[in-house]
């Protein structure tokens, strides 16, 4: 039921839906894998932007080479340009990629202390709460979103999963310490999912999309490591032989796509919640089947994953009335 004062939303079909939330369920398991491959890659280098600027390097150059390869991409970049000059899209719209290059350089400082899980419940504790803001506020391409007394309680039991999964190490002041980062993190995802979907919905492209925001990211992250090198000099470490190190790019590329292409489908709150369940389950099962020194996720850590898995279907599935006029 809708109250007064309040514009629906044209209703998506169940078949969207469904598909929109397995997809961002398989790409979110693919953000964890990224999470562990960027944490060792800067557990190597010593330094986590030096790590941020090869991932995001790495998926430029592979975006270089598709977009002007694809009929779709070349149409998708003079797409994007007419929507700039007549104003159809905003220049600080394109600037998502900033927020995904703070967010790969906290995977490559924090993920070798923090572990994947705990690492990837601190950024769920940030995204929920920021995606019911962002789709509020109508930001995303779906337009403006309701905030129901189920989102808002997901959102709140993040909160509550977040402390449970970091409670093991409040003897550790200066590791809770970096939880603030990835939650930080998890914050700029949902603005970032957001006008990246515009970005996308303007240029009619994924690919175009996903092209902005690495090389937007990109330029930052040059930024920041040339004053990181001014300041510290050069990585106390050196670059692995081993390509798997080398993967977190083309990883993120995928999963850039793949959210800039289903957030129009899903809003920026359920594409984020079905994000988050698949982050969750890669990261439990990654720390457990694959556990580094960090990694040594406790009974805390596995109940707080658990708890956000049910504060994504609180969000995701309860009823969808609406409680805050417009």
């Amino acid at each position: 039921m809708i109250t007064a004062g309040t514009t629906a939303l044209p209703p998506l079909s169940a078949a969207r839906r469904v598909t929109g939330v397995t997809v961002a369920l398989a790409s979110g398991v693919a953000v964890a894998v990224q999470s562990r491959i960027n944490g060792a890659l800067g557990v190597r280098l010593g330094d986590g932007i030096a790590t941020a600027v090869i991932s995001f390097g790495v998926g430029l150059v592979l975006l270089l080479v598709l977009v002007p390869a694809l009929p779709a991409g070349r149409r998708g970049v003079l797409t994007l340009r007419r929507a700039l000059v007549s104003g159809a899209l905003r220049p600080w719209q394109c600037l998502g990629g900033m927020c995904g290059a703070f967010l790969v350089v906290t995977q490559g400082v924090t993920v070798g202390t923090l572990g994947v899980a705990v690492f990837t419940v601190a950024v769920v504790a940030g995204q929920s709460g920021s995606s019911l803001a962002v789709d509020r506020a109508g930001i995303g391409p779906a337009g403006r979103q309701p905030v129901t007394g189920s989102r808002l309680a997901g959102a709140a039991l993040t909160v509550v999963a977040v402390l449970l999964a970091v409670g093991d190490r409040l003897g550790e002041p200066g590791t809770l310490g970096l939880a603030v980062l990835p939650l930080l993190a998890g914050v700029a995802i949902a603005w970032q999912q957001a006008v990246n979907g515009r970005v996308r919905a303007a240029a009619g492209s994924a690919l175009t999309a996903t092209l902005v925001n690495f090389t937007v990211g990109t330029l930052a992250l040059l930024v920041a490591f040339a004053v990181d090198l001014a300041i510290r000099g050069r990585p106390p470490g050196s670059l692995p032989p081993e390509f798997w190190y080398y993967l977190g790019g083309p990883i993120g590329v995928v999963f850039i796509a793949v959210a800039a292409a289903i957030v129009r489908f899903t809003g920026v709150l359920l594409l984020g919640l079905a994000t988050i369940a698949g982050q969750i389950v890669g990261a439990v099962l990654l720390d457990v089947v694959l556990p580094t020194e960090a990694s040594r996720p406790g009974p805390t850590t596995l109940l707080g994953a658990a708890l956000t898995l049910m504060a994504v279907a609180i969000a995701a599935l309860g009823p969808r009335h609406r409680w805050i006029r417009r």
